[in-house]
C-alpha cells in the first residue's frame, strides 16, 4: 500500500485561503494551524481544568454495548484524569456514510496521536455522533460501483416524521434487503462472504441508525482506542442540562453576534453558509418525537408550523428538568462541544469550516473560547485495477478529476462510428422525402388533399431511419464495450457523480476487495494536515 500527496486545486475559497497565509479569513478564527497554536490552545485549556469522570463515565457507558478494547479504555482513563481531546463528528449514516467520515474518524485519531507527541501530553480522539439529526433522507442511502456503472441504494423505509436517528427504528428486514443489494453490487471476493455476515450480525444487535453507525465505526476503529458519543444519548443531554441553560439565558446574544459575523463573512466575500437571523433560537425542541427548530418571537421560543409558544422560563425550566427535549443546531453544537469536552482542535470539512467562521464571537458570549479547525484529511482510494488503467491510457489521477478519461471515451467513441453508414442512411432518408414531394405536388395537381398523409409518411420514415441509425450505433459500441468500460471504471471510480469518491462510496466497497485490515493499514500510514490531496494505493 502505497501513499502519495499531490497538490490539487481547492474548490472551496473557504479552504484555499484557510490554509494561505495573510488572508481575510484568519480574523473569523481564534487560532491560525500551527504547532505554536497547539501549544498556545493546551495553555489555555490547562487553565480551564474541570472534572472530566462524569463525561468519561457518560462514554463509557454509551460504548459498553460496542465493545471496549484496552485501548478505547486506556483513552476513557486519560480523559477521566485530565487528557485533551481532538473532535470530529459525521451524521449516523448507513454503512457509516460515505467515505469522508471514515476519513473523519482516521483525521481525528492520527491528529490526537500527532499532538500527544507534540505537546508531550495524553490527546484522546473522540467522534461525535450527530445522531440528533433528523434528516434521515440524507443518511439513509449510500452509493456504489455495479460493474462500471454508479448505483443508488436507499434503504427502503421511508418516514414522514422528523424523528432523530438515535429514536428512530430500523426495519430489520427492509435494512437486511438493503445490505444485501449494496453487497452484491460490490461483485464476489474472497472477503465478501465475511462482509455480509458482518454487516448482518451488527444490524441484529442494532435498534436505530445511530446504533447501526456506532457499532460499525467501532468495529473499525475499536483497536485504536476511537472514542464516541451521541449527542442525543439521554445520560449526555442531563449532562448537558446546565449548559444548555447557559445557552438559554445568552440566547438573544448568540444571534445577534452570528448574524454580524456572518453579514463581516459575506463582506469578505466568503458567502453565508447558515444564513442566520437575530430571531433564530439555534435551538431544537423534541415534541412528541419530532425535532422543531425553535425562534424568538416577543420573548417566546416558538415554532408556529408545530404549534410550539414557550416562554423564557419554561425553555430554562425543560433546560434543567428535562434537557433530552432540546437539541443543538449547528450554531449550537460547537458551543456544546466546548462546553462539554476539553477540546484542543475540531476536524471538520470545508462545509463546516464556513459556517464556523461565523461563530468567534458566539463562543466569546458564553465566556469560551473558539477551539482550532483542523480540516479533515482527504483521502482517494486507488485500486489495482484503476492503477493499472491509469497506465494503460497514460492519465494520472488528476487528468480524470479534470475530465480527460471522459474527453478520451468521447473521442474514442466518435473514431470507431460508421460514418458511411451514417451517410447512406442520410442519403436514401433525402431520396424519399424528395421522391414524397413530388407525389404530394402530383397530387395536388389532381385536386387529392392528402399532404397530411405525406407529412405522416415523412414522420413515419424518419423515425424507422432514426431508430436504424440507433441500432448501428449501439451495435458498434457493443464491439468496443472492453474499452468503454474501462474509461467508465476510471471516471465513476475516481469522479463519481462529478465529485471526489470519498463523497459518494461507503468503505465496505474497499473492504469488500482490499480485505478487513484495510482501515488498520490506512492507519499506519503518515499523515500530515494541509492543503494536499492523498492518494492511496491498495
Amino acid at each position: 500500500m502505497k501513499l502519495e500527496s499531490i497538490q490539487v486545486p481547492v474548490g472551496s475559497r473557504v479552504l484555499a485561503d484557510y490554509w494561505s497565509p495573510n488572508t481575510a479569513i484568519h480574523k473569523f478564527f481564534e487560532y491560525e494551524y500551527s504547532d505554536e497554536a497547539f501549544q498556545k490552545r493546551a495553555a489555555y485549556l490547562e487553565k480551564q481544568t474541570k472534572d472530566q469522570t462524569e463525561i468519561a463515565t457518560i462514554i463509557r457507558q454509551f460504548m459498553e454495548p460496542l465493545g471496549i478494547t484496552d485501548k478505547i479504555n486506556e483513552h476513557l482513563k486519560q480523559l477521566e484524569q485530565g487528557a485533551l481531546v481532538v473532535v470530529g463528528g459525521q451524521q449516523a449514516g448507513v454503512l457509516t456514510g460515505p467515505l469522508y467520515s471514515v476519513n473523519k474518524a482516521i483525521s481525528v485519531i492520527a491528529l490526537a496521536k500527532e499532538q500527544s507527541m507534540k505537546l508531550q501530553r495524553p490527546v484522546v480522539p473522540v467522534f461525535w455522533i450527530a445522531g440528533e439529526d433528523h434528516d434521515l433522507e440524507e443518511i439513509n442511502h449510500t452509493y456504489t460501483m455495479r460493474e462500471e456503472d454508479v448505483k443508488k441504494r436507499a434503504y427502503g423505509e421511508r418516514s414522514k416524521r422528523k424523528t432523530m436517528a438515535s429514536t428512530t427504528a430500523l426495519n430489520q428486514e427492509a435494512m437486511t434487503q438493503f445490505i444485501n443489494t449494496v453487497v452484491k453490487d460490490f461483485g464476489e471476493t474472497a472477503y465478501t462472504e465475511g462482509l455480509r455476515k458482518h454487516l448482518l450480525e451488527a444490524l441484529t444487535e442494532s435498534d436505530t441508525f445511530t446504533d447501526f453507525f456506532a457499532r460499525l465505526m467501532n468495529q473499525l476503529f475499536k483497536e485504536e482506542g476511537l472514542l464516541m458519543i451521541d449527542a442525543a444519548d439521554m445520560k449526555f443531554r442531563q449532562y448537558e442540562s446546565q449548559n444548555f441553560t447557559h445557552i438559554i439565558r445568552n440566547n438573544a446574544e448568540i444571534a445577534q453576534v452570528v448574524t454580524a459575523q456572518e453579514q463581516a463573512f459575506d463582506s469578505a466575500g466568503y458567502g453565508t453558509p447558515i444564513f442566520s437571523t437575530s430571531e433564530a433560537a439555534n435551538l431544537f425542541y423534541v415534541k412528541d418525537g419530532e425535532r422543531h427548530l425553535l425562534e424568538r418571537r416577543q420573548d417566546q421560543f416558538v415554532n408556529l408550523a408545530a404549534n410550539i409558544k414557550l416562554s423564557r422560563e419554561e425553555l430554562l425550566e425543560i433546560a434543567e428538568l428535562n434537557p433530552e427535549q432540546l437539541s443543538n443546531n449547528v450554531v449550537t453544537r460547537p458551543l456544546m462541544q466546548e462546553m462539554t469536552l476539553p477540546v484542543l482542535a475540531f476536524v471538520g470539512g470545508p462545509g463546516e469550516l464556513a459556517y464556523w467562521a461565523t461563530l468567534k464571537d458566539a463562543f466569546t458570549v458564553l465566556g469560551l473560547k473558539m477551539p482550532i479547525f483542523a480540516p479533515r484529511l482527504n483521502i482517494t482510494l486507488i485500486t489495482r485495477q484503476v492503477e493499472q488503467l491509469l497506465k494503460e491510457y497514460g492519465l494520472s489521477v488528476e487528468d480524470v478529476w479534470n475530465g480527460k478519461a471522459m474527453q478520451l471515451k468521447d473521442t474514442f467513441v466518435t473514431a470507431v462510428q460508421d460514418e458511411k453508414a451514417k451517410h447512406q442512411i442520410q442519403a436514401i432518408q433525402q431520396l424519399i422525402n424528395e421522391k414524397l414531394d413530388e407525389l404530394e405536388v402530383h397530387l395536388e395537381a389532381q385536386q387529392i388533399p392528402l399532404n397530411k398523409v405525406i407529412m405522416k409518411n415523412k414522420e413515419t420514415h424518419l423515425k424507422q431511419f432514426n431508430y436504424l441509425q440507433q441500432k448501428i450505433e449501439q451495435t458498434v459500441l457493443a464491439k468496443h464495450e472492453v474499452t468503454i468500460r474501462k474509461f467508465m471504471i476510471l471516471q465513476n471510480e475516481l469522479y463519481p457523480n462529478d465529485g471526489f469518491q470519498e463523497r459518494s462510496y461507503n468503505p465496505y466497497q474497499y473492504l469488500n476487495e482490499f480485505g478487513p485490515s484495510l482501515i488498520d493499514e490506512m492507519l499506519e500510514k503518515s499523515y500530515d494536515f494541509g492543503n494536499h490531496h492523498y492518494l492511496l494505493y491498495l
